[in-house]
C-alpha cells in the first residue's frame, strides 16, 4: 500500500470520530430513565457519571444515537464507580 492510500485511509477514519465529537456537543432533552422503559440505542457516544470518592447510589447519563440517526439521552440511577473498590 502506497503513501497516498494509507493517508487517505487514516484521514477517513478521523472523519468518523469527528462525528461524534459533534454529536456530543448538541444539547439534547434528558429523558429520566424508568423501570420497563423501551431503548432505541444504535449506537453508545458516552455514559457519564459524576465522581465520588464514596460508594452511593448517582444518577449517571448514557448519551446515544437511535436507530432513527437520531441523538438521544437518558439518565438513570447506578452505584458510583467507587462501589467497585469498597468491601
Amino acid at each position: 500500500m502506497n503513501t497516498r492510500k494509507r493517508f487517505a485511509l487514516a484521514a477517513l477514519a478521523l472523519c468518523g470520530f469527528t462525528g461524534l465529537a459533534q454529536a456530543s456537543d448538541v444539547n439534547v432533552e434528558v429523558v429520566p430513565y424508568q423501570y420497563g422503559m423501551r431503548l432505541d440505542v444504535a449506537k453508545v457516544i458516552s455514559m457519564t457519571e459524576p465522581p465520588t470518592s464514596r460508594c452511593e447510589v448517582v444518577t449517571a447519563n448514557m448519551r446515544y444515537i437511535n436507530k432513527a440517526g437520531e441523538l438521544a439521552e437518558i439518565s438513570y440511577q447506578k452505584h458510583a464507580h467507587a462501589c467497585m473498590y469498597e468491601n
